[in-house]
């Protein structure tokens, strides 16, 4: 998932909040230079994975599999929810998260894929989405826990002024904490290492994420 390659002079007029992490804020890059550090990101997590040992490679029903696969659709979803609030929503704090969102995940897109054709295996495998987990999770009208329907997708689309900013909030708050249960999953379940590490490693970004979820709806509640 990338966006337009084109700019957008409106949202780059936006005025940007101060940054504490020294990061430059959303509103100074237009829509083209947020689509170049999406795909560099995904090149990224390609290269991290490409770049990282295989002893053993996981089977076509495993865990790690399963994993790959499901957070790959699940991170799918931020992403594209991260772009629509990137380009719409009113408060600077709101596309700044956006971006930090769209891009991360989209790098952990590619480390996941990176893995599945180390392994031999295919982006799709023979098992219904979600069998890996212990916990008997289900997908639920062909969502996984956390991701938004098709009517609040649409809805965020089409919202307009700090409706899309407490739309984004409310589902990607959802969204985190959906993934954060998979990601918990896999971790009580893998001995992969590389999966650990990169799984650790999205716990602990959504974890912080969901505070400033939590922060920014407080925020937009005006």
């Amino acid at each position: 998932m990338t966006a337009p390659a084109t700019t957008d002079s409106e949202y780059d007029e936006i005025p940007a909040a101060p940054d504490e992490g020294g990061r430059a804020p959303a509103s100074r890059y237009g829509v083209l230079a947020l689509a170049i550090m999406l795909v560099v990101g995904l090149l990224l997590g390609y290269a991290g994975g490409l770049l990282t040992p295989r002893i053993t490679r996981p089977g076509d029903a495993s865990v790690e599999a399963g994993f790959a696969r499901d957070m790959t659709t699940h991170h799918a979803q931020a992403v594209e929810m991260s772009l629509i609030a990137y380009r719409s929503a009113t408060l600077p704090e709101v596309r700044q998260i956006a971006v930090d969102i769209a891009t991360g995940q989209q790098g952990e897109i590619g480390a996941m894929q990176t893995w599945l054709r180390e392994w031999g295996l295919s982006p799709t495998g023979s098992k219904p989405p979600m069998s890996w987990m212990s916990d008997g999770a289900t997908v639920k009208d062909g969502l996984m826990p956390g991701m938004a329907t098709p009517q609040q997708m649409t809805a965020l689309r089409n919202a307009q002024g700090i409706e899309v900013d407490r739309q984004f909030l409310t589902l990607m708050y959802d969204h985190h904490l959906g993934g954060i249960h998979m990601i918990d999953a896999a971790l009580g379940a893998t001995d992969n290492a590389e999966v650990l590490r990169v799984a650790n490693t999205m716990k602990a970004t959504q974890q912080t994420e969901l505070n400033n979820l939590r922060q920014l709806q407080a925020q937009a509640k005006g």
